[in-house]
């Protein structure tokens, strides 16, 4: 994606296209010829008056043929007023494949460029219309899993985040200019005042490492927190899966092994998208199928974010279930103590180690909102150190911080070394770019394409 492309005019369909199931398809055209391809192909009988921000029913034809492709409705959007701030107009079709596709090719036809990726949103940034945190937390709030992710997502849209970088690069361009007048104008101005210089770096970098903080909870919120099932055969890890994500995924028999392979279920705790997976039970075997589940079960705990070693509260503490912790242990784990309709889970003797432990009787549906009451306290331990949950940053922002941290701390340390003020302006502006390049007041053209290039076609 270049400039260049900036003069010309994009379209792309903007809604989802599946067959029998949309039932309103939208193409978007953004550009200087937008309206003149509109009033090509679309046809609005009676007197209906095409001015900006009307919606024109009518009939889209082929100018070549003069067949009817859809009947349809037509949003004119005159810039500065739209999406992009450029003249805009989306043709709102029957939904399906066909009514979509076949206007789209018109509006190709009549001169128009496929959009590329994101390159609506991109042009909105272009023109001054979103910052750059603001066209991620649309990418984000199209890609939400939970609702808690698409509320911090609104809330960046709505400068959640931008506002208080804003204001830290700020404070630091004030703070650059008073080092730089000493240096340019010294004899003429009173002295630096030192300690106000390092206060105020103090505030900056305490705030800068605060959003930092919120780096692993964007990413939970964003790809969601993974967890596995594991333990012996016949521990009740299906009967877990099922009270919990209250269906029948998992097949529940008394037989040893039923379970041969990974099932996986969605779901959303606490605003967190967890995907969870019900693992074959692990045991020495001859038969060739369970191994081979075995071993997907074992490869399962290794790649999950949280593991929930379950256990027979009737059976206790076996050297089957120590056999496995020690294959598991590694990994952020949750000793769930099965069963407890048929037996006392005080009696079960399992290693002081394990810090987090729940009962459950999964066949009764008991004992499920203590375990998600448990698994967020574990996020919220280990992951998540911010209280503010409209403020979520993505990675690209978190290397951004972490780089204005750095030379903020650089700074600090070269006015403990007394070194001249040249030297701290270096730093300085170091983390004055690094913060500029969260907004995109400082930001290269490979680093737009990288970001919009993961954006869907039509956004």
């Amino acid at each position: 994606m270049t400039y260049e492309r900036l003069g010309t005019t994009i379209a792309a369909i903007a809604t989802a296209i599946v067959p029998q199931q949309g039932s309103v398809g939208i193409v978007r055209v953004s550009g200087t010829q937008s309206l003149a391809i509109a009033q090509a192909l679309f046809q609005a009988p009676g007197r209906q008056v095409w001015e900006s921000h009307r919606i024109l029913y009518g009939y889209i034809r082929d100018p070549q043929t003069k067949q009817v492709v859809d009947e349809a409705l037509l949003l004119v959007m005159q810039a500065p007023r739209s999406y992009t701030r450029e003249d805009v107009v989306e043709f709102h079709c029957h939904g399906g494949i066909m009514a979509v596709q076949q206007v789209l090719q018109l509006c190709l036809v009549q001169g128009a460029k496929l959009a590329q990726p994101g390159e609506f949103t991109l042009r909105a940034f272009l023109n001054g219309r979103l910052d750059l945190t603001q066209a991620e937390s649309i990418a984000d709030l199209v890609g939400a899993r939970s609702p808690q992710a698409a509320q911090t997502a609104l809330a960046g849209l709505q400068g959640k985040l931008a506002h208080p970088i804003r204001d830290l690069r700020a404070r630091c361009l004030d703070i650059l200019a008073e080092i730089e007048a000493r240096i340019d104008f010294e004899e003429d101005l009173p002295p630096l005042d030192c300690n106000e210089i390092v206060s105020q770096l103090a505030e900056v970098l305490a705030q800068v490492t605060k959003i930092l903080a919120t780096a692993d909870r964007g990413e939970l919120l964003r790809s969601g927190l993974k967890v596995a099932i594991v333990g012996r055969p016949n521990v009740g890890k299906s009967s877990l899966l099922n009270a919990w994500s209250r269906s029948d995924r998992a097949i529940v028999t008394d037989l040893p092994g039923t379970t041969r392979d990974v099932v996986e279920s969605q779901l959303v705790v606490g605003g967190i998208p967890i995907q969870v997976l019900d693992t074959a039970g692990i045991r020495a075997t001859e038969d060739q199928v369970e191994k081979i589940g075995v071993e997907r079960s074992l490869t399962s705990a290794a790649a999950a974010d949280l593991v929930l070693l379950t256990i027979d509260a009737a059976a206790g503490w076996t050297a089957a279930d120590a056999e496995i912790y020690q294959k598991v242990q590694h990994r952020p784990l949750i000793l769930v103590v099965n069963k407890t309709d048929l037996a006392s889970a005080e009696a079960v003797n399992y290693p002081d180690d394990i810090s987090y432990v729940v009962t459950t009787a999964a066949a009764k549906n008991q004992g499920i909102e203590n375990l998600e009451q448990v698994i967020l306290t574990t996020v919220q331990t280990g992951k998540v150190h911010s209280a503010d949950t409209d403020l979520a940053i993505n990675q690209r922002q978190a290397a951004a911080l972490t780089r204005a941290k750095a030379s903020l701390e650089q700074v600090q340390t070269t006015i403990k070394q007394q070194l001249p003020l040249d030297f701290w302006t270096i730093d300085l502006r170091g983390a004055i770019q690094a913060l500029g390049e969260i907004t995109g007041e400082e930001v290269t053209e490979s680093v737009l394409d990288r970001i919009f290039s993961r954006f869907c076609i039509g956004k």
